[in-house]
């Protein structure tokens, strides 16, 4: 991205959102708020835009990730040609101290401000493709469905322990858990259905799901976060461990300072949970990762660590697999020594 004029920061939420222009430094902000979150406000932005000389080519706007409040502001704005780029609402917050006056115009300045600072590490939003917004949905609402289905579960069973029973309740709960399972198995058809209408997507879903532990669930979410199998988290394990959360981070400095390194457990939760089941499934019931699991009980490695380790495995696997597009094989022997542990 060629080095911008103006830099646009943006606050927005669900009704309205404030707007800053910034130049640099030594320049003053104009700012603009209570701008409606809708296609009319958004013309009355643009108006703003180009009174103030400023066009495509010569700005980048920059916005939080506020879910669905920024989507139409993104959608609107990158059809117009504009570079949006949408940063992750905590990693602007560190940027600045937090000893400063908050409101809605203030934010946009310090996002402007933000921009213009952090320009080399901006990635401008590009629109999904309607394919990987319907699993993204799906997936969400699977998850709900799910936390609904354990929620009444353990109800139903406190219920059924009651000395006092009350039938009706019980016959409620229960047929409230055979609905949501009804729905729950819809949605994974419909999941099914939407791949298997891109043979190519198809195809790699099925290759993973030859690898241990990895079934159409994981698969799927790993699809979505990485739009497809198209950006760089799907082709660099080690970029998609630090986004997933599973990657441990170092702590320490000279002889004073040592912490135990420690993942974060920022990013995606779903895929990290999934990650960690297929990590406990394999651990139990393939001979490889078995023998792996032992050894590093052995050595006195804590558990919660083995797994993590054995979550980066079969990340990197699952990487290597979309890499090259071919099936998992079980008795492939990995030639890197660092890999021994997994080969015997």
């Amino acid at each position: 991205m060629n080095k911008p004029t103006f830099y646009i920061g943006i606050d927005i939420s669900k009704d309205d959102f404030a707007a800053s222009i910034f130049t640099n430094p030594n320049s003053p902000v104009l700012s603009k708020i209570e701008i409606q979150n809708d296609v009319p406000g958004f013309e009355v932005f643009e108006s703003w835009l180009i009174n103030s000389q400023i066009t495509q080519a010569n700005c980048v706007i920059c916005l939080e990730a506020t879910g669905v409040y920024s989507e139409a502001f993104s959608y609107w704005f990158a059809a117009k040609g504009y570079p949006v780029a949408v940063e992750q609402p905590l990693k602007v917050k560190r940027a600045f101290s937090e000893k400063s006056h908050k409101n809605d115009k203030v934010d946009s300045q310090k996002i402007a401000t933000y921009a213009f600072r952090f320009l080399d590490e901006l990635r401008i939003w590009n629109p999904k493709s309607d394919i990987i917004e319907q699993l993204k949905a799906l997936l969400m609402t699977r998850e709900q469905l799910v936390q609904q289905k354990t929620a009444s579960i353990n109800t139903l069973k406190s219920l059924k322990i009651k000395v006092v029973q009350t039938p009706l309740a019980n016959k409620i709960y229960a047929k409230n858990i055979e609905h949501l399972k009804r729905q729950i198995e819809q949605i994974e058809k419909e999941i099914k259905r939407l791949i298997n209408k891109h043979p190519g997507l198809a195809n790699t879903v099925a290759y993973l799901s030859t690898i241990p532990g990895v079934g159409m669930l994981l698969a799927t979410n790993f699809l979505v976060a990485t739009d497809g199998f198209t950006n760089d988290l799907a082709q660099d394990y080690r970029k998609a461990a630090a986004f997933i959360g599973i990657c441990p981070y170092e702590h320490s400095s000279g002889t004073s300072v040592y912490k135990k390194p420690r993942t974060p457990k920022f990013g995606p939760s779903r895929l990290r949970k999934l990650l960690h089941l297929a990590s406990r499934s394999v651990v139990h019931h393939k001979v490889k990762f078995a023998g792996y699991y032992g050894l590093k009980q052995l050595q006195g490695k804590n558990n919660q660590l083995i797994l993590n380790n054995v979550s980066n495995k079969l990340l990197k696997i699952m990487c290597a697999i979309i890499r090259t597009q071919r099936p998992y094989i079980d008795n492939f022997v990995s030639l890197n020594p660092q890999n021994a542990l997994f080969n015997t």
